[in-house]
């Protein structure tokens, strides 16, 4: 196979979380008493971690202390309901048992507090990964490099045998960074056009697809 390290981001990727992380941000506003939002907009506020899609989900003029008291209680109920309605993409778990089988590392790198990255990870694809890894302190976030770069240096990969795949800009930026192949998938929160725009070269519309784009 041309790539054998498979490294997934996790929201819009593997796993459609969008519900669960709607319904997080909207808990988390109705406890300060400020607007909710709904998922569509929450859908566009994903992809750079927890902080900024509260920055991004609050007010203009929140003031720094108040954003920080909604991050809290958003991470409060997420805790306990991140998977209420989260599911894996159609194709998702088939893939990975494909992978496997064809002995390739599989892992997950993803802007999601490393609480809400382990947990999903032992929920749904437990015994599919060699590693998993979300935001946490001591290591940049993407699109920085430094959590892609960790996880190749734990499974001893090399560039050239990775690819990354992600539904977003910033996981787009995040391959570039990292100096790996990258596949856009169009199923996640973004969508094709919006993948194209920002320069993904591999596309793949489906779950389906990505077997032909590696081996």
């Amino acid at each position: 196979m041309k790539y054998t390290t498979i490294i997934f981001d996790l929201d819009g990727t593997l796993l459609n979380t969008l519900a669960d992380l709607a319904a997080a941000t909207n808990y988390a506003l109705a406890e300060h008493k400020l607007p909710q939002r709904t998922t569509d907009e929450v859908r566009l506020f994903v992809g750079n971690g927890i902080h900024k899609l509260i920055e991004r989900a609050v007010p203009a003029d929140t003031p720094a202390k108040l954003q920080e008291e909604v991050f809290a209680s958003f991470n409060k109920y997420y805790k306990q309901h991140c998977a209420d309605s989260t599911s894996p993409y159609e194709g998702v778990p088939q893939l990975l048992q494909q992978l496997r089988a064809a002995g390739c590392r599989t892992a997950i790198v993803s802007n999601k507090a490393d609480y809400g990255v382990q947990a999903l990870a032992k929920q749904y694809f437990d015994g599919q990964l060699d590693a998993a890894c979300g935001e946490r302190a001591g290591i940049a976030k993407k699109p920085a490099p430094d959590m892609l770069l960790a996880i190749m240096r734990q499974l001893k990969a090399e560039p050239a045998s990775t690819i990354y795949i992600g539904d977003s800009d910033t996981d787009l930026d995040t391959a570039r960074n990292a100096g790996v192949a990258c596949i856009g998938a169009c199923w996640g929160f973004r969508g094709r056009a919006f993948l194209e725009a920002h320069g993904a070269k591999l596309l793949a519309e489906n779950v389906s697809d990505i077997w032909e784009l590696i081996k």
